[in-house]
This record gives structure tokens, sequence and C-alpha cells, in this order.
């Protein structure tokens, strides 16, 4: 069935008990709106900030209340899950599954960790789903026990290592791959379980997922990861040599049990060195210096990832992603390296992956100031519920009918089907930049165009790490707004240079993969350079879509550090990560150039000294090129209309 058509079946979920669930179903949903209702009265007071009278008023509150003000989405469940730990025994009274919690599962290092279990109230045994979670386990309880219970799965919810009830040291991404195979064993020898595991659960709950499955239990036999990464040291913490600080920072802190306010957050970014960065909190978090420390894919990021092999996959995977999530890329190139390597026939034939104009929460309709229309909304529970009933109980759903890519195709605001990725039918087409040099002004003459670059002059700005480019939208979970944003602030400062098409004749879709190449000089030995895709409205409005940065010191990868001689043109590759969009008739297509999007990624000092030991910010002065010799230029996945 066409997936836009999911929505919730009752006939999938009346296999067991509907007397019961009609009885439990009004205590259920009182529980699963205490959450959501706390985080819309967060954003609420998100929104309100910038009153004064609101400030002062959140000021008076408790250090972890303020916090969560500033980061409703991403944080407030950590702050609160001790609140919510309390309620699901009282909500749990009349529900159509028995229950036992925190049942200490051993690991083969004798380290028990523990899980909440929920089975149908039935004889037999059931397929399971199980999720492994840091950020405790009231938090993926709120309806998913009893919908899964009634559709006759049960539910296995686990706290990773060092985390909740579970014993041993909660050190991010080490123990996950071991601990989530020793799990499945466990679990598969129940006699509860039928001896089919299903997998579930979000950003790093999917990481969790992705960790184990390469150890190959013979019990997993299906994933759905939402909003996942696969590779940490490249998806997760550098991007194009840079560190993802806002990420790293704002979600390491606060799963190393540091609350702060906005003020004390954006003072936290601006720490110097970045290799003590862990020192400045209370309590020390030690491995935000490990990050740091260890800025190359070394030992220590091979014991927290399963690398570059993904020929051990052996199992049906769905994906859900976002054109606007901090792991977009990481969400399509999942699906990409199973369907290419995987040794399991199977398992390369149903790898699938659904990307809508979503940020770190799929299935709204919208995102940062644009809204996608209702076209954009998805069920992804009842995606999970079609795929689970499919691989786990052999019921047919329609599941070995959908697209291995099904794609929304923003502009258009149209879902599609595809059967790769890239597309067979792109049209790479270079878009090549132009000026007079005069592309950092305010009325800037900087062109973009299919024109190969005769004799220009070259465009020249100055970065100062001290005053970089502000984060504004774009794929981040943290630190700064997210999603598509009106970029016309941004692009009034004098280090951003832009270069826009004339307005288009005919709508241009762009879908796939976005690159860059960049000739460039820096008076530094080290410095950044950033590239930014905007889609600009008739109004003038701005939206970015997509962007990427390469620290030049690493622009041949994170394995050979390389310093630049100041003044030398150098050929820079820049990767702006995935996008589908429409630039529709009147739109303009527009580039950005700089070297700064702080605090997303920490800012280069520009010293050349070694990675982390800067205490001081020294500016750069740059140069673009775009001439018949350097031809600086964007390369769009264009695909035709017909």
């Amino acid at each position: 069935m066409p997936l836009q058509s999911i929505l919730p079946s009752p006939n999938l979920h009346s296999d067991f008990h509907s007397e019961r669930w009609i009885s439990g179903a009004s205590e259920c949903s009182v529980g699963s709106l205490i959450f959501p209702a706390f985080l819309m009265f967060l954003n609420i007071l998100k929104c309100a900030s910038k009153v004064k009278g609101v400030m002062k008023l959140q000021a008076s509150f408790p250090l972890p209340f303020r916090f969560s003000f500033a980061y409703p989405n991403a944080f407030s469940g950590i702050f609160f899950s001790f609140f919510l730990s309390l309620l699901p025994p009282v909500l749990a009274e009349d529900v159509p599954y028995l229950f036992e919690k925190d049942v200490m599962i051993p690991m083969r290092d004798g380290t028990r960790l523990a899980a909440n279990i929920y089975k149908p109230n039935a004889k037999g045994s059931f397929p399971v789903i199980l999720m492994r979670t840091p950020y405790g386990k009231p938090g993926e309880q709120w309806g998913e026990a009893t919908r899964y219970t009634v559709a006759g799965f049960a539910m296995v919810v686990q706290d990773c290592r060092g985390r909740g009830l579970s014993e041993g040291e909660w050190d991010p991404f080490r123990h996950d791959s071991d601990d989530g195979f020793d799990t499945q064993e466990w679990v598969g020898g129940q006699s509860w379980c039928n001896g089919k595991i299903g997998t579930s659960g979000g950003s790093y709950v999917g990481w969790t997922q992705w960790a184990s499955v390469a150890q190959g239990s013979s019990y997993l036999k299906t994933m759905v990861p939402t909003v996942p990464f696969g590779n940490v040291f490249n998806e997760l913490a550098y991007d194009g040599g840079a560190y993802q600080l806002a990420l790293l920072m704002g979600w390491g802190a606060a799963v190393g049990g540091v609350a702060m306010g906005p003020e004390d957050m954006a003072k936290a970014y601006a720490f110097l060195p970045l290799q003590e960065f862990g020192n400045q909190f209370k309590p020390k978090v030690t491995y935000l210096n490990d990050w740091i420390k260890h800025h190359r894919y070394d030992d220590y990021w091979r014991r927290r990832g399963i690398g570059y092999d993904f020929s051990k996959v052996k199992v049906p995977v769905l994906n859900i992603g976002g054109w606007f999530d901090i792991f977009s890329k990481a969400t399509i190139d999942l699906v990409d390296q199973v369907r290419a390597s995987s040794d399991d026939k199977l398992a390369r034939r149903n790898q699938f992956v659904v990307m809508g104009p979503w940020a770190h929460g799929p299935g709204g309709r919208k995102t940062g100031q644009l809204d996608f229309g209702e076209s954009a909304r998805l069920d992804p529970a009842q995606l999970q519920m079609e795929w689970f009933q499919y691989w786990l109980r052999d019921k047919e759903t329609g599941v070995e009918d959908w697209p291995p890519y099904y794609l929304f195709v923003m502009g258009s605001n149209q879902w599609r089907a595809e059967n790769e990725w890239p597309l067979k039918r792109t049209q790479w087409t270079s878009f090549y930049l132009h000026s007079d040099g005069r592309a950092g002004s305010v009325s800037s003459d900087g062109l973009l165009d299919t024109q190969m670059p005769g004799t220009e002059s070259s465009d020249v700005y100055t970065y100062h790490g001290d005053h970089p480019v502000p984060t504004t939208g774009g794929n981040n979970l943290v630190g700064a707004p997210i999603g598509p944003m009106d970029q016309n602030e941004v692009e009034k400062r004098p280090d951003v240079l832009t270069y826009t098409t004339s307005p288009l004749k005919e709508s241009i879709e762009v879908t796939g993969p976005v690159k860059m190449t960049l000739f460039a000089a820096s008076s530094a030995r080290d410095t950044d350079f950033t590239a930014k895709l905007v889609d600009v409205h008739p109004d003038g409005k701005a939206y970015n879509l997509c962007d990427g940065i390469v620290r030049a010191r690493f622009r041949n990868g994170m394995d050979q550090a390389m310093l630049i001689e100041p003044g030398s043109i150098v050929e820079y590759e820049l990767d702006l990560w995935v996008t589908s969009n429409v630039f529709l008739r009147g739109h303009r297509i527009r580039l950005e150039v700089s070297s700064s999007n702080f605090p997303r990624y920490d800012r280069n000092p520009n010293s050349g000294l070694p990675f982390g030991t800067d205490v001081k910010l020294l500016p750069a002065h740059q140069t673009i090129y775009h001439d018949a010799a350097h031809p600086s230029h964007l390369k769009l996945p264009v695909i035709p209309s017909k």
C-alpha cells in the first residue's frame, strides 16, 4: 500500500484482548499526554524567552528547568526522568499486558542491565520488540507497551550500561555493540519469546540497533531505527574535519549530568582550549575531552561503532529520517552501505528508508519556518507496526511492495518512490561562481550559473573566530535553531559571500547528494570553509536546504593532517550532505560561502597548532577564486522533469 496512506488500523491491533484494551485505554491515554503537554509548555516558554518579564521568571527557576526552557525537545525528558519513572506503575494498573519492572539481565562480563518487560496477557510465546536507551525507560513507554502487546508482541525496554538502574559505567557508545548482542541472546532464550526479535527507537536508541546488528544474533530478525547513525566518528563527532560542537557538547553534557540555562550554554560553547572542554562542567564530563583528543579514526572510535564493514548485516531494516535531521546523510548512507555490501541476499533486498521534510522528530508538517502541508504527515508508529507485523508475525501488510527509497520532495511537497540513490536519471549539473569581486557586499553581485567563468576578480573576506557566523537553521539538534530558516540577516555579514542565479524560468528539481568544489587561499596555516545551498523565494526570503564544511588541514581526510601554505591556492571538496527540493519557477538558487557556522561546528583558531590546544582565536584573510583556471562550482543532482 502507498506509505502516505498508512494510518492506525484497528484490525492490526485487535488480535489480543480488545475488551482489556478498552478498559485500560483511559489511563494510557492520560499518561501519553502528560509528557507531550509538558514539552508544549516548555516550547511556549522558549518562544517567549525574549520578553524581559519572562526571562526574569525563567531565571527564578532551578537550573534543570531553565535548561529545559532552552532545549525542550532534546533534553527535558532527561531531567524529568525521575518524575516520569514514578508514573508507569500507577498508569499500568489496568492495561492489557503483564509487567515486570527492572529485570536484571546479565552481560558477558557479569554486569547486569535493568529492563522492563511487557507481555501480552495470554498464554504462549511472542515476538519481541526490543529498545535499548540511555534516557530512562519511562520515556520509551508512553503508549508503546499497550500498542505492541495488544498487537501480539512482547516488549523489552532496557537501560544502557551505567544508565537508570543498570550496573556499570556510562561511557557513550563503548559497550552497546556487545551489550545489545548479549541482550538479544538472553531475550531470545526466554520461554515467552518465540525466537523472533525486532528492534526499535530513535537517535541514540537507533544507534544501539546498528551497533549490535553486525554481531549477528540468530534471534534478531529486523530493525526499525529512526533518525539513526552508524559510524560514531564521521556521522556524529566530525564532519569535514570540523568538530560538531553543539551536538556533542549539548548532548554529551546533558547525559553526563550537567544542567545549564541558555547563558551558561552560550558561555560553555566558547570555552577554550577544546582539549579541556569537559573540565568546565560540574561534574566533569571526561569523555568530552576524549572526543577532542581522538580527532582521528583510531582504536578509540573502532571500539565504539560498526566501522565501515556492513557485510555482516543480515536483517531487513527500515530507516526513518528527515532532510533537516542531524543524521540525514547517515540515514540514507546506512541503507546504501548494506544494499551494496551485505553478504546476505535477504538483507540486501530489504533495506528501506523513508525521508521526510523533518528534523529530529519525524512525522509533522512544519519544520523550522516552513510548512510543508498536510501531505508531509506520516505516522512513524504505524509504519513500524506494519513492518513488524510482516517480518515478525508473517502478516501480509503490503510491506513487500514498499519502495526502497520513499522520499518527500520539498517545493512540490509530494512523496515519491525511488529504487536507488542517487537516482539513475540524475543529471549532474555544475553551477559556477561569478562576480566582480563584490560577492560579500550587501548588494551582492555574486552570480551562479552553468557557464564556465573566464577572467574574473576574486572575492575576499576576513574570518574572525571571536565573531563567527551564527548557526541559523539547518541540520541541528541542540544549541541553535533547526530546519529551514530565512538567511537574510546572515547574508548581510561581510564574511558571508552569496552567489545567486537569475529567477528561474522553469522549475528545477534537486534530489541527491550535493557537493562543491572550491578554490581558495588563506593567510592562515589552517582554516575552515563552509558552503550552504539556499532556496530564494520570490518575496526575497532565503531558506537553507543543506550545508557543509571543510577543515583545511583535513582536506585530504582525517587520517592525515596537512597544513596549507599561506597565500597558496588550494582546491577543496565540500560535502553539503543531501536534499530533495524543487526550486519553483520564479525562485532563485543561492550558494553561501563563509568560514564558520557556530556553534554547530567548533571555530577554527587559524593557528595551525595541534587540534584542541588553542586558547586564542586569530583572524584569517580569505580569498575565493572563480576564474577559468580555478572554476569554483556547486555540483547539483538535477532531476529531469520528464
